[in-house]
């Protein structure tokens, strides 16, 4: 099935979950748990310290927490993984923040972004999630439309044309304002002029 054809699938079996048909949610779960997994393994293959959280757990975490939400008015497959984007993000703040109380400050969690080498403390080409974050909150000051992408793209693998259809701009746009986003996020994050690695 190609991905137009398995997105509409998913966006029907969305809706009649969403009407209240559990039958509906038994057929969906095989079509985005191995997205799912895709889209974490990405956060935490590189990274991830001392078997901190497997991709498998930060999957059954987001799935769990996704189901759960009943009041969501899904659109389509796109506005599910957005909607994925910010749950797995929030897990892995969450998990960074209670990793860094429990070390009181050490064990800096990271996980790569695209395009960006930091240089972080035994990180090699990942930056710190919890950087990330403040860096993006800053970003959302200024322009919240860039921080959206970066949230869809980078915390959620939004392609650029699934990253257009959740916000409802043309992909040129989507294009331009990932790359003006990503050289604000590497000047943040380095504390430094410059253009991130294309």
């Amino acid at each position: 099935m190609d991905r137009d054809a398995q997105g509409a699938q998913i966006t029907v079996l969305l809706r009649q979950w969403q009407d209240g048909d559990g039958a509906a949610l038994d057929r969906l779960i095989p079509l985005v748990y191995a997205e799912l997994h895709v889209i974490a393994s990405r956060y935490i293959a590189h990274e991830w310290r001392a078997r901190a959280l497997q991709t498998t757990g930060l999957v059954s975490e987001a799935y769990l927490k996704l189901v759960a939400q009943r009041d969501v008015d899904w659109q389509s497959r796109a506005h599910f993984f957005a909607i994925a984007a910010q749950v797995m993000r929030r897990i892995l703040l969450d998990h960074a923040r209670r990793q860094l109380r429990g070390k009181r400050g050490g064990g800096v969690v990271t996980v790569p972004i695209d395009g960006i080498t930091v240089a972080a403390p035994d990180a090699g080409d990942a930056v710190d999630v919890l950087a990330v974050d403040r860096a993006l909150k800053e970003l959302e000051q200024f322009d919240p439309d860039q921080a959206k992408i970066v949230e869809l793209r980078f915390f959620g693998g939004l392609t650029v044309e699934e990253a257009s259809a959740v916000l409802g701009i043309s992909p040129a746009t989507v294009k331009r304002e990932w790359a003006v986003a990503k050289g604000w996020l590497y000047r943040a994050l380095t504390g430094g002029p410059g253009r991130p690695p294309a």
